[in-house]
């Protein structure tokens, strides 16, 4: 049966009384042989609850987004016959495409596993409406494609543009390498665009003369244009971020001269809004190959983003190779049918893995220090640690019971325990390797999403409870952060969270830096605790978020709808009280990788809206421009 194949239909109805609606799956057996005595297993976020309703189906098991049922005894699928099902007492409705199942497999009575193929999700009982246009027409009223706009431009649009512009006599050995390594990042980013860059006089090129001015401030520069183009810059980031804007505007004038031009004279003076310009990328749920990695940051550059945030471990998966814990990336990342952890979220009778070596990782972190982009590494800590406790077994209570709480999730029993001494050896080895390997000083220890009634029936916890003068869940997780917090300064680095970290009295705030993502006000709560305080909301920053209500758009919706424009148009710091701005260190994009099963998904969900984040991390608010915007993003490289 190993050459079968089989599909899988699968649609949503809403249901009079009942919040959630129902599935209506059917499964068409496309080989050549009847099949018997098998199980059907998909992937979705749409949960079901522990006690399904099923038509005509006998429900199994559910472990997360991992659902499996069994046809009713006696079943024999035909070839060309179909077995149709439903399942009722959904967690939430359906409200998109990608809302049902993202994979699917077999389990045939010999124990042989067969892929099935899967297609969006119908709609049944009403309209499915069709996606609409994300970015209406741009129009600009100043002729230039830079993104982000620079904070002062005084521009004339000359009539024509140079072929490439070239060093100055007398230019340093440094300006000439950053001038190379612009004009390499632009041939990674557009591999059939004329080289904007030369080291030596080119016909009909533009002589670039540099002038390092150390009274500017950090990653500031300014550009006079003439007859010779002027670049000043207070640091080398500056430099860098001054040659980006030449590029842009050289690629823009060249791809579409009949809207962008390049300047005759005039000059820019710009300088970013925000310290913290970010983009964090989850590679747990799915694995991106260290190309994409490398691409990703080359295009956080392009945009002027300077902090890459990389979301290293999570329930499904610990991507990050620890030498002291090998089974971390064999038992902590393989997911499969007959594998330590089960198929979730995309994948099914295949088994999947992927981790980074820490070779990998530091070309990573040297590549994008090179592009003065920071690399900011996370482990999801307490919570998310299904991969973690699949590895390392010997960190779970054995007196707890083994489903005593579920995440939000859905996963059960899936936090390091705080009163287990051994967790904060294995943290600590964790630690003493990725300072060695990341040399921000920030390390992201996660902090979010620990259920409330988490290490409630761990006889251990409530021993260290009754021992600390501990009181319930998210005290005991104060406790935990608290000790991070010690062993973090003990290695000389400091401690980044989700805005959750603050639950239960919290860690030390000074030096500390919280993500507030849950919705915008938390923001505010945590700078009047004293926190530092990255701009991260669901409702406007999280990039897996549907773009628009009609049912054929795709994404998730805990958050709501994010269209471009509203990300775009975010103030993030608006609601801050004066007082309280300085905690405001910037604002960050989060993609999150539930619904990024291929290349094209990414792209739609990220693109424009990481270019409209780039802008609000850069651009005073007086100087942004939606219908400019709307012009200029579509020359923005993709993954």
């Amino acid at each position: 049966m190993a050459d079968a194949h089989f599909r899988l239909e699968n649609s949503w109805a809403p249901i009079e009384g009942d919040d959630g609606g129902g599935f209506v799956f059917t499964l068409v057996n496309l080989s050549d042989a009847p099949i018997s005595g098998f199980t059907l297993a998909y992937t979705s976020l749409t949960r079901v609850k522990d006690q399904p309703a099923c038509g005509n189906a006998r429900f199994l098991r559910r472990n997360a987004n991992f659902h499996q049922f069994a046809p009713l005894d006696g079943f024999v699928l035909e070839p060309g016959a179909a077995w149709q099902f439903s399942v009722k007492g959904l967690w939430r409705p359906a409200r998109h495409r990608t809302d049902g199942a993202k994979s699917a497999y077999l389990t045939l009575a010999d124990g042989t596993h067969v892929d099935v193929a899967v297609d969006d999700l119908m709609l049944a009982g009403r309209h499915s409406e069709p996606a609409p246009r994300l970015l209406p027409e741009g129009k600009v009223t100043e002729p230039f494609a830079l993104l982000p706009y620079p904070a002062e431009a005084q521009l004339q649009a000359g009539e024509t543009f140079p072929v490439a512009f070239y060093p100055a006599d007398g230019t340093s050995l440094d300006d000439q390498k950053a001038m190379q390594a612009v004009g390499a990042l632009y041939r990674r980013l557009f591999s059939v665009g004329h080289a904007p860059f030369a080291l030596g006089s080119v016909h009909e090129g533009r002589a670039l003369k540099f002038v390092a001015d150390t009274t500017l401030p950090k990653e500031t520069y300014r550009l006079d244009f003439g007859s010779d183009i002027t670049l000043t810059y207070g640091d080398a980031a500056g430099r860098a971020y001054g040659l980006t804007a030449l590029a842009q505007l050289l690629h823009g004038a060249r791809l579409e001269p009949q809207t962008f031009a390049f300047p005759a004279s005039g000059f820019i003076n710009d300088t970013p809004r925000y310290g913290w310009r970010g983009c964090h990328l989850d590679v747990s749920r799915q694995f991106y190959p260290v190309a994409d990695i490398t691409r990703l940051i080359d295009i956080l550059a392009w945009l002027r983003l300077n902090v890459f945030h990389w979301h290293l471990t999570d329930d499904e998966a610990w991507r990050l190779e620890i030498k002291a814990y090998p089974t971390l990336t064999t038992l902590g990342v393989l997911r499969g049918p007959d594998e330590p952890m089960l198929p979730q979220l995309g994948n099914g009778a295949q088994p999947v893995g992927g981790f980074y070596t820490q070779e990998d990782v530091k070309a990573i972190v040297a590549h994008a220090a090179s592009l003065h982009v920071e690399v900011v590494p996370e482990i999801d800590i307490p919570g998310h640690s299904t991969a973690t406790l699949t590895a390392l077994p010997d960190l779970v209570d054995g007196q707890e019971a083994p489903d005593s709480y579920r995440s939000v999730q859905g996963y059960p029993n899936n936090a390091l325990n705080p009163a287990i001494e051994e967790t904060y050896v294995f943290l600590g080895k964790v630690l003493d390797e990725m300072v060695e390997l990341f040399p921000s000083k920030l390390i992201h220890i996660g902090g979010d999403e620990v259920a409330a009634n988490t290490w409630m029936a761990s006889p251990l916890a409530r021993k260290l409870m009754e021992k600390e003068g501990i009181e319930g869940t998210f005290g005991l997780q104060s406790h935990f952060m608290k000790r991070i917090q010690g062993m973090l300064a003990e290695r000389g680095r400091k401690l980044a969270g989700w805005d959750e970290v603050s639950h239960g009295g919290g860690v030390d705030p000074a030096g500390t830096l919280l993500m507030a993502w849950q919705k915008p006000e938390v923001g505010i709560e945590l700078a009047r605790e004293g926190y530092d305080v990255v701009m991260t909301p669901g409702q406007a920053y999280y990039l897996d978020m549907v773009q628009a209500t009609e049912w054929q758009e795709p994404g998730a919706s805990w958050a709501g709808t994010v269209p471009p424009q509203h990300t775009y148009t975010y103030e993030a710091v608006g609601e801050f009280p004066e007082e309280l701005k300085p905690r405001m260190r910037g604002v960050q994009a989060c993609i999150w990788s539930e619904h990024f099963l291929n290349r094209d998904y990414f792209n739609h969900l990220v693109f424009p809206r990481l270019g409209a984040i780039a802008e609000a991390a850069w651009t005073p608010k007086d100087r942004k421009d939606w219908l400019r915007f709307a012009a200029i993003a579509p020359l923005v490289p993709k993954l």
